[in-house]
């Protein structure tokens, strides 16, 4: 067999890849030929507006703005779909930009809460309807022929009587001198040509070719790198410091230091901060402030306890005590047992749990924990700003825009119309980028300095700053009769600082007797949205539980979680059920199928099964674990999705693979410790990510086909993820795994030191 040579590198294979849709091209010689063909050719300087996300030219260009900043999830794709679905547009001449920050023309523009598409799926096809109605017009105009009697299909007008046909562009001029329509009469879900179809990423290329298009791509002429110098641990604060040697380093500019927000500020709700005095060295180059950086001599001193004033419901305001204490993981453990101890907030209760418990034959009581967890998106905070006494120009990657801007219009003193913000793609969000103050740090820097500059954070800033994914635990219990019938089901959960009980979720509702109850503990650890907020542990957690229960009663743990879905629809008990069993039902039947759950072919494999439903939608997953070199290795993994109708198929399953991935990765390794407030883990080096070859080696999404409205997707794959591993862990190693990481507690439990390196 012949071989041949090839000039092959990761860039080269990243682009392959990507651009042959998820399967790798045999030959590499094609990009550069593909990359000058798939080029997008001279945009026109004209533009004519039908609605505020679309812009048609009298070339036939047409240009359609995403609201929604990107981060991975690809609405830069999905969302401009939705609207060329409606407008009856050709999708291969659309091009696509970010639309700028403006509320006013294009919506709440927030990413998050796995609302993207949710939010946007009416608005979206209402633009688009009504741009074809105002074509459909102009053309109606301009034959004299009734509207009735035209067509719109993939970006051409026709009229059939006569013959007549003319493409968008030629009457996009006249089309937007009439008003725009509302209340249009939109397509059915059977007549989607656009949606429900895969389409590639339309900035795949860009991505593959690297193109800049994230925040720290962005320059700007005599752009200068600001970098802060925070304390090394929380719970304290700035005391004194010496610049001279600094300042003596090259390409230095100044070392000063200035408050966030001044005594008293009223903070909103996202408007969280680690450090609130700043230490900020602003230079030429990010080496040289770097370097500058490790010469500032730093006195820190404790802060004490705080007060935070915040903006309450109603224009109101609360003082917000934050405690100054300088905590250590095994402190903060044993005061959540002790906490775990006291009585606790009542979340809700039906029936008699209190008798029901002590006259059961059998009481199941298991208690599960999770420590903080760091975002760690790719690219780590940063933001460009250029702030003058008229305005301010912010450029960079952040999730919710609209939240952002009126803290930044007090702290500037700015109106909202002399601030722009433009959105860059972000290297990953997760949550860590709905909280804008790393945006307010860069804004006034730039104005203290009198300069355009751009914020960095560094991944060691990045990792110790803050806003992580809080410190769980909770205590499920289950009372059994002497029949080994289910007869009370009782949570209680707390954390640091925040507690992840969803009282009204599943399996409230499915038993008669039930009590959730929460509680929490003041901390000055920050912390934020992370993936599927408290539901990324209360899965975990729950989803394990359910399946210890399957086992003490004798039950196969799917068919478990059916009998308690139908008692939940046929009877439910109480009213406040936030979940559709029959949707719920539904995932666990088809990853049941899919999976070949109970096929004998399948015993080979320890197999574990979870389901949740959060944010909208419901996820399954059946994950296949196997012994390699005496580790435990995830080698299939099967998803079953039910997040109404899926606007780009092949998008939507690389997004349920990315959860998988991420999924495995935190629960086998995710940490972050703490020793008298300093983060133990400032970077990879400590901080343990999954790895390439840890990945499984099959991912098999399918999706609940309805015409339900989308309901979400980008958090609800993820926290089930936690409870399959752990129950398809137990039946690897005879172990059930109560503390996250699982591999942390698998070899502590057993003991085998040699191991550890293997981990």
């Amino acid at each position: 067999m012949e071989q041949t040579k090839s000039t092959y590198n990761r860039r080269s294979f990243l682009r392959s890849s990507l651009l042959a849709g998820g399967g790798l091209m045999i030959s590499f010689t094609w990009l550069p030929e593909a990359a000058q063909a798939a080029s997008p050719k001279e945009l026109p300087d004209q533009w004519n507006e039908l609605t505020g996300y679309i812009k048609i030219s009298s070339d036939n260009s047409i240009k359609i703005y995403n609201p929604n900043p990107e981060f991975g999830q690809n609405v830069m794709t999905s969302l401009p779909m939705i609207v060329a679905e409606e407008l009856e547009a050709d999708w291969q001449k659309i091009v696509v930009e970010m639309g700028p920050h403006d509320s006013v023309k294009l919506g709440a523009q927030f990413t998050g809460g796995s609302n993207s598409v949710r939010m946007y799926w009416k608005p979206l096809r209402e633009a688009g309807a009504a741009a074809r109605q105002m074509l459909l017009e102009a053309a109606a105009q301009t034959w004299g022929v009734p509207v009735e009697e035209l067509t719109a299909k993939a970006g051409t007008i026709y009229h059939e009587k006569s013959g007549r046909s003319a493409v968008y562009g030629d009457l996009a001029s006249k089309a937007a001198t009439i008003p725009i329509p509302k209340g249009m009469k939109l397509k059915q879900a059977k007549d989607f040509k656009v949606v429900r179809n895969s389409q590639k990423n339309v900035e795949g290329l860009k991505i593959v070719t690297g193109k800049p298009l994230f925040g720290l791509d962005y320059k700007h002429e005599g752009m200068l790198i600001a970098m802060i110098h925070h304390p090394p641990a929380f719970g304290m604060k700035l005391k004194s410091f010496d610049a001279a040697q600094a300042l003596k380093m090259p390409g230095i500019k100044d070392v000063f230091t200035l408050k966030l927000y001044e005594e008293g500020f009223e903070q909103a709700g996202f408007d969280t901060r680690s450090f609130n005095d700043l230490l900020v060295v602003v230079g030429k180059t990010t080496w040289e402030v770097m370097n500058a950086r490790k010469k500032l001599i730093v006195q820190w001193e404790p802060t004490g306890d705080t007060k935070n004033t915040m903006a309450g419901r109603g224009g109101e305001k609360r003082e917000v005590v934050v405690p100054g204490d300088l905590e250590t993981t095994s402190k903060q453990l044993a005061k959540m047992q002790e906490y775990a101890k006291r009585p606790a907030q009542q979340l809700r209760k039906d029936g008699d749990p209190e008798t029901a418990f002590k006259n059961a034959a059998q009481v199941i009581e298991r208690t599960y924990n999770a420590p903080f967890l760091a975002h760690n998106c790719m690219e780590p905070m940063n933001f460009f700003a250029h702030v003058t006494e008229e305005k301010a120009l912010l450029v960079g990657p952040l999730q919710a825009p609209g939240w952002t801007e009126p803290t930044l219009a007090k702290l500037l003193k700015l109106p909202p119309d002399k601030i722009e913000i433009q959105m860059t793609r972000m290297g990953g969000g997760f949550g860590r980028r709905a909280y804008g103050h790393y945006l307010s740090e860069a804004a006034l820097i730039s104005r203290k300095v009198n300069a355009p500059i751009k914020l960095i954070y560094t991944r060691e800033d990045d990792m110790t700053y803050g806003i992580y994914r809080p410190m769980y635990t909770a205590t499920y219990r289950a009372a059994l009769d002497a029949n080994k019938n289910l007869i009370a089901f009782h949570v209680k959960g707390g954390g640091i600082p925040e507690h992840a009980i969803h009282a009204n979720r599943f399996p409230a509702g499915a038993v008669d007797n039930y009590l959730a109850e929460g509680w929490q503990i003041p901390s000055n650890i920050t912390i934020g949205a992370f993936r599927a907020p408290r539901s990324n542990f209360n899965a975990a957690a729950e989803q394990s539980f359910l399946d210890e229960l399957a086992e003490a009663m004798g039950k196969d743990p799917i068919d478990l979680r059916l009998e308690l879905l139908k008692r939940a629809k046929e009877n439910p008990v109480g009213k406040n059920n936030e979940y559709d069993a029959d949707r719920y039902a539904g995932i666990l039947n088809l990853v049941k199928e899919k999976s070949g759950w109970g096929n004998p072919e399948n015993k080979k494999y320890n197999r574990g099964v979870a389901a949740y439903f959060c944010h909208n939608s419901y996820a399954a997953h059946v994950v296949d674990i196997v012994m390699k070199n005496g580790r435990p290795f995830v080698e299939r993994v099967y998803s079953a999705i039910d997040c109404g109708i899926v606007i780009n198929p092949d998008a939507a399953a690389n997004m349920v693979e990315g959860a998988v991935i991420d999924g495995i990765g935190n629960a086998f390794y995710g940490r972050l410790s703490h020793k008298e407030g300093a983060a133990e883990q400032n970077n990879f080096h400590r901080y343990r990510m999954i790895r390439h070859s840890e990945a499984p080696d099959q991912i098999e999404v399918h999706f609940v086909q309805n015409d339900i409205d989308p309901t979400g997707l980008g958090e609800p794959p993820f926290p089930p993820v936690f409870g399959a591993v752990a129950n398809a862990l137990y039946k690897a190693t005879n172990k059930r795994l109560y503390d996250q990481p699982y591999l942390d507690q698998l070899l502590n439990s057993t003991n085998k030191s040699e191991n550890r390196k293997s981990f």
